[in-house]
């Protein structure tokens, strides 16, 4: 008898999920709000890069005076955004979006007169510092609010690699009319704020003024809850030290750099740390959120130690690998961080990134305060490779002393708690 032997049934094959799936499933005001991410900081670093030239140059500021407007205005973007997340829970975020691009887009207009009077240049420049200072930590927060935890990651880590491709974009996309036609480009970089300021105001609004729908997660037995001192502190002091280590090399690779290579190599340098920052960022997004934060730690500061230690040899392949090591560290530690903070937080989103810009700022200030000093030393003393070493020496010896000392701290203080409960 012939005939067709009988066919075990077929067991269904599990769905192999693309890597790129969570970027397809956004909603359509998240999607606007990652294309204004590009957009914001494409507009704002076609200009802002150049300040110091418009200053200097054209305005006749002096480099001192110029200095102290760069610095403050820096310090009110990254420290404003403590204001900018209150502001978020009394109005809302989308209306403080909407409010902080109103004045970006009164500010890059007012650089227009400015284009031939210091004051309104600078008064301009302090508008646009402020409404980035509103604008970021809303930004951030409308992205996640009532976004399941396992989509933070996908949402943040997209918002940073269109930011780090719109910042990497605008200086060479206005480089050519900066100088020659700075009228028409501030004009244009005005109407597109404008446009995406029109946008801003047709976003739903969210349904509680900055606040996300609480979800349980696991719980841990008392003795293993972190204290409440430590547990905010413990990202926000992380981010610090972070971005403190980092600034060393944002401030200091083209001087060193250039000198040792050419400005050719050190712009395809820039140009591969951006295009591995806005690919690989998503694309590690989701091992990132899944990774232990001690161990994401160890990772981050592993690879900056040994970039930064690279970057002391001078030599133009170490040069680019040290970059594209600091590149690793910086796609981990920041975006970790973020996410470290909101599980540990029981505020607001908006409150939460705006304390990490506030930790962003400081780090930032304390590296340009300690950066200038020490590598005119390391130069002076004909090595600016110590430089480097000195701070792969804080990149790998930090960390673990700043652990310890919160240990400590959430030691002394459970402490104290006892003691305080027991009388």
């Amino acid at each position: 008898m012939t005939g067709t032997p009988p066919q075990r049934p077929e067991r269904p094959r599990p769905r192999s999920r693309s890597r790129l799936a969570p970027f397809t499933e956004f909603s359509d005001p998240q999607y606007f709000l990652l294309a204004g991410s590009f957009l914001i900081p494409l507009g704002s670093f076609a200009v802002l890069p150049f300040m110091s030239v418009l200053l200097h140059e054209r305005l006749g500021m002096g480099l001192g005076a110029v200095g102290v407007v760069l610095a403050v205005a820096s310090f009110v973007q990254f420290s404003g955004g403590v204001v900018g997340a209150a502001l978020a829970e009394r109005i809302g975020l989308q209306r403080t979006m909407l409010l902080a691009l109103v004045i970006r887009t009164v500010g890059f207009g007012a650089f227009l007169p400015g284009l031939s009077r210091p004051m309104w240049a600078v008064a301009a420049l302090f508008l646009v510092s402020c409404g980035a200072a509103l604008y970021l930590p809303a930004n951030k927060a409308y992205l996640v609010t009532g976004a399941a935890e396992d989509r933070r990651a996908p949402l943040l880590s997209a918002s940073s690699s269109a930011l780090n491709a719109g910042i990497a974009l605008g200086p060479i996309a206005a480089a050519p009319f900066v100088l020659t036609a700075s009228a028409g480009l501030f004009t244009a970089v005005t109407v597109l704020f404008g446009l995406i300021t029109a946008g801003h105001a047709l976003l739903p609004k969210e349904t509680a003024a900055g606040e996300e729908e609480q979800r349980p997660g696991p719980r841990l037995p008392e003795d293993e809850k972190p204290a409440t001192t430590d547990s905010p502190l413990l990202p926000f002091a992380i981010t610090v030290l972070s971005v403190y280590v980092f600034m060393f090399f944002q401030h200091y690779l083209a001087l060193y750099a250039v000198g040792r290579t050419s400005t050719v190599f050190y712009g395809l340098v820039l140009a591969l740390y951006a295009l591995l920052l806005v690919v690989t960022q998503p694309l590690l997004s989701d091992w990132t959120a899944r990774l232990p934060y001690p161990r994401a730690l160890r990772i981050g500061f592993t690879a900056l130690t040994l970039g930064m230690a690279a970057l002391a040899l001078g030599h133009p392949a170490a040069i680019l690998g040290g970059a594209l090591l600091i590149c690793l560290g910086e796609v981990v530690l920041f975006l970790k961080n973020d996410l470290e903070a909101l599980s540990r937080s029981d505020r607001s989103p908006a409150v939460v990134f705006g304390r990490q810009r506030l930790a962003a700022g400081i780090g930032a200030f304390a590296s340009g305060i300690a950066g200038g000093e020490g590598y005119a030393w390391a130069e002076g003393a004909g090595h600016a490779g110590l430089f480097w070493v000195a701070v792969a020496a804080q990149c790998a010896l930090l960390p673990p002393l700043l652990l310890r000392t919160l240990r400590r701290t959430r030691t002394r203080t459970r402490t104290r708690n006892r003691t305080g409960s027991r009388s």
